[in-house]
């Protein structure tokens, strides 16, 4: 069976050492109040929830599945997922970082995604359930009306509620443009929806009293494609004026999906028949209003392969140190034992070192660019709102696309230290595996992240938001530029940079001549800009392990390890990827598609 143990330790050290979140938070009228201590106790006390009521559930859920009563269109969760979810809402988690008008604690953005990733080593398929709760509450509180706001976000932030979003179609997925599912508005306002949407991740369970579901659909005079969606809400069961729940809704699942991963959780193919809802935000204006969903959806999946990394590489260490096999190639280390353990071979070393150097850096973007989110809804300037707003949308393509890529890739090596062993249930390092997968398809494919990121996010606006990146580079390697010892970090640093900002411009000539060159460039382009965004982040964190060089404490020595291992073996990667970039989109357009 495998094992969890929250990373306290290196939790902390990004929070305090590296973003020295206490000093940054208090610049924020919101959290002007909130200490180290606080903090550290928040995420402690979440650490053991996760660790001693979600983990063991995971191969459970993995194993049991949800599953449907046909007559009734009723999901049961697996074993112990609704009890789990019951001590989740008693101890007051989801309304960790919710607006306190409506129930919540009102603490940082920073502090839920340290929840969140803990939650997502414990169990991916438990956690989506509340995740998605969460992205439903951010965009009915952005675009809600009053009457909306009243009526569902006290629940959805108490967690007796929970939330999903209703987008993807049978025959479309992406292109949205294309949905179906039709609103008719009614006398009383109120619309009556009709239509079929599939792979709705929690869309039926028996976790919660009520489910409300985020849905686009098209009104009657809608235009054509994209510009002609909007949003509503439908609850699973319409919701009285005194708050108590009424008639069933015509909301209902007519089917669970069969999945390689996530078993435990319900993806649902959910049919609309004069279901009720109303209108969120302005009509055909729904995507504007969805998209603060999908992007808080996009950095939480972000999350999900970021926890299942950290949990496959705690448990693929722990297998290395323990399991004898073969003698070190320079000679017996444990002369009492007939073997000596596996951890002291170099490639199994090497698969460790990829999975820990991608965890710890990706722990670092993400609890980065949720401190950014918290500076960008409650910084004093508008100024420093607009900075950090800016910084967010740059990183979200990259949080998604890269840390999923990378949680693939780790999960993988994981599976492969435990040799056999890995492939056996019993383990659960498949299950890890199986589980990653999916990250890389939902909310959008990381090839549409790719487009996002250097279509919308860098070429679109003249590469200011990359650039104003690249000013915090900068600032990095001019600090460091009075310590010898960073030169190994900052002088590959700067290169990298300045060859992004080169690259940059050439794929912009080249796709004004040929717009298929962006699309042949973009899954290249995302990599390279997530190793310039690691990069960046390991400098930051080697130079204070540098700083405590000399204190004996091997966890700053673990550090700074890490960090030559991920310049050394892994930022290399690089080069390739810049090498596949000059060839351009012919290589890969010049073959006929009937010949495929």
């Amino acid at each position: 069976m495998p094992s969890y143990t929250p990373p306290l330790r290196d939790l902390q050290f990004v929070l305090h050492e590296l973003l020295q979140v206490e000093s940054v938070l208090q610049t924020l009228p919101a959290h002007a109040e909130l200490d180290a201590d606080t903090i550290n106790a928040v995420i402690e006390e979440a650490g053991k929830f996760c660790a001693d009521v979600i983990a063991p559930l995971n191969r459970v859920g993995d194993q049991q599945g949800c599953k449907l009563d046909v007559s009734t269109h009723a999901v049961t969760a697996p074993e112990g997922f609704r009890t789990a979810y019951q001590q989740y809402v008693q101890g007051g988690w989801p309304s960790l970082s919710c607006d306190p008008e409506f129930g919540g604690q009102g603490l940082p953005v920073t502090l839920n995604q340290a929840l969140y990733e803990m939650l997502n080593s414990a169990s991916q398929a438990w956690t989506m359930y509340p995740g998605l709760s969460h992205g439903a509450y951010d965009c009915l509180h952005a675009h809600g009306t009053d009457e909306q706001k009243q009526t569902y976000l006290p629940r959805l932030v108490s967690g007796e509620w929970t939330g999903t979003m209703c987008l993807t179609e049978p025959h479309c997925g992406t292109d949205l443009g294309m949905l179906r599912t039709k609103a008719e508005p009614q006398a009383d306002g109120s619309f009556r929806l009709n239509g079929e949407k599939i792979f709705i991740s929690a869309g039926e369970h028996d976790l919660a009293d009520n489910i409300i579901h985020l849905v686009l659909a098209r009104l009657p005079d809608a235009p054509a494609g994209s510009k002609g969606i909007s949003l509503f809400v439908v609850p699973k069961f319409l919701v009285n004026a005194d708050g108590s729940l009424g008639a069933r809704n015509g909301i209902f699942c007519g089917g669970l999906e069969h999945k390689m991963g996530i078993h435990g959780n319900a993806t649902a193919q959910m049919v609309l028949q004069d279901a009720v809802g109303s209108l969120v935000g302005a009509p055909h204006r729904g995507l504007a209003a969805m998209f603060v969903m999908m992007n808080a959806a996009r950095l939480g999946v972000g999350a999900q392969s970021l926890g299942l990394t950290e949990v496959a590489y705690q448990n693929a260490a722990r297998y290395a140190r323990e399991r004898v096999q073969s003698r070190a190639l320079s000679g017996p280390q444990n002369p009492q034992q007939p073997a000596d353990p596996i951890i002291v071979h170099p490639d199994v070393r090497r698969l460790l070192l990829t999975a820990r150097a991608y965890a710890e850096a990706g722990r670092a973007l993400l609890l980065w660019s949720a401190l950014e989110i918290d500076r960008s809804e409650h910084a004093a300037s508008l100024e420093q709102k607009t900075t950090s707003a800016e910084l967010v949308a740059l990183m979200t393509p990259i949080v998604k696309a890269f840390l999923t890529d990378n949680g693939w890739i780790a999960t993988s090596h994981c599976l492969q230290v435990l040799g056999g062993h890995g492939y056996v249930a019993e383990w659960g390092m498949e299950q890890f595996v199986r589980d990653a997968r999916i990250n890389m398809i939902y909310e959008g494919t990381n090839a549409v992240q790719s487009l996002d990121l250097l279509g919308r996010k860098v070429l679109a606006d003249g590469g200011k938001r990359l650039q104003a990146f690249g000013g915090l580079v900068r600032n990095l390697i001019t600090e460091s530029a009075g310590d010898p010892r960073m030169t190994e970090f900052t002088g590959p640093l700067g290169v990298l940079a300045q060859r992004l900002t080169r690259l940059t411009g050439e794929i912009g000539l080249r796709a004004q001549q040929n717009p298929e060159e962006v699309g042949a460039a973009a899954v290249d382009y995302l990599r390279i800009t997530g190793h310039l965004v690691f990069a960046w982040l390991w400098a930051r964190m080697a130079r204070i392990a540098l700083q405590h060089e000399g204190d004996g404490d091997p966890f700053y020595a673990t550090k700074l390890a890490t960090a030559r291992f991920y310049y050394a073996k892994l930022l290399p990667e690089v080069e390739s990827l810049f090498a596949q970039l000059q060839s351009g989109a012919a290589p890969v357009m010049t073959l006929e598609a009937a010949l495929f």
